[in-house]
């Protein structure tokens, strides 16, 4: 069989990164980190290049990670993979099916417009309709549009004397306000629901050891493996279909009134799977980028 050219855009020292390029190393003879910002697109051959290795002559890509922090700039990269995407080179998943979900309102707004339960969200460039919304929600975040890992966010209380400044303060870092209602979590955790390709896989939860607000890992969350009920996966599958992502994880919340999704992953993290199971994701994940090649 012919030797398959994989590339893994993702970030050097990432740990899902250098595990997916490992994988394919592992699986074709080839590994290939490729980080976007070395990366250079002529637009007049419509081919790009990285390390002196034409991409175009790949015979796919997987789309890990496009930056190490979140912003709008990440679009532009991704925007550079779209333009080979476009013109012939398979990429997992779509850089249009990423761009839809990296901006927090566009996940949001696409998740509303299927029915997908949320918790109640506000968003608005006016502080006074913010406000008027933190005092219906009681207590609210504040969620930037372009973040990960709760990096950003801020937990706001109506009754605090602070909180029209800190709406305010928010506003003029962000320009637009996105709020949403504070979810009570009976158990202290919440799910990562994951899909490849449709397909489930499983599922983690991320649990709170300390006092903080949010489960993520950055606050002290720990992954500790779950089984959820057929209604979550359901539900978890419904919005990961919004967006047709290859490896994706659904962020589930379990609430008092019943499982609310918080948002669909843009770049499918998988350490919470593979640390809580003992899958090897990074090598399915390859085993089923080459099976859809080989096609």
């Amino acid at each position: 069989m012919e030797q398959k050219r994989i590339g893994v855009v993702g970030t050097r020292g990432g740990w899902s990164s250098e595990a997916l390029a490992e994988s394919a190393g592992k699986k074709t003879g080839f590994s290939l980190l490729i980080e976007m910002e070395r990366v250079r697109l002529d637009c007049s051959s419509k081919r790009a290049f990285y390390d002196g290795v034409d991409l175009t002559g790949l015979d796919a890509l997987i789309i890990k990670k496009t930056g190490s922090s979140y912003s709008p700039h990440l679009l532009d990269r991704l925007e550079i993979l779209r333009a080979l995407n476009e013109n012939g080179l398979k990429m997992y998943s779509a850089p249009l099916s990423i761009m839809r979900v990296l901006n927090r309102l566009s996940c949001t707004i696409s998740l509303m417009n299927n029915n997908i339960p949320m918790p109640e969200t506000v968003i608005t460039e006016d502080v006074d309709e913010a406000m008027d919304a933190l005092n219906h929600f009681r207590h609210g975040v504040l969620k930037p549009i372009y973040t990960s890992k709760a990096r950003g966010m801020e937990l706001v209380y109506a009754d605090d004397k602070e909180s029209r400044n800190r709406l305010e303060k928010f506003k003029e870092n962000f320009k637009l306000i996105y709020l949403q209602k504070q979810v009570h979590l009976p158990q202290d955790l919440d799910l990562g629901v994951v899909f490849m390709g449709g397909e489930y896989l499983g599922t983690y939860a991320r649990k709170k050891t300390n006092g903080s607000w949010n489960t993520t890992t950055l606050s002290g969350g720990k992954y500790e493996l779950y089984e959820p009920e057929k209604e979550i996966i359901e539900l978890a599958g419904k919005a990961r279909n919004v967006f047709g992502l290859d490896l994706t994880t659904v962020d589930v919340a379990l609430t008092d009134q019943g499982p609310v999704v918080f948002e669909v992953s843009a770049f499918g993290g998988f350490k919470g799977i593979q640390t809580t199971s003992g899958m090897n994701v990074s090598d399915r994940y390859i085993d089923y980028v080459l099976e859809r090649i080989e096609r």
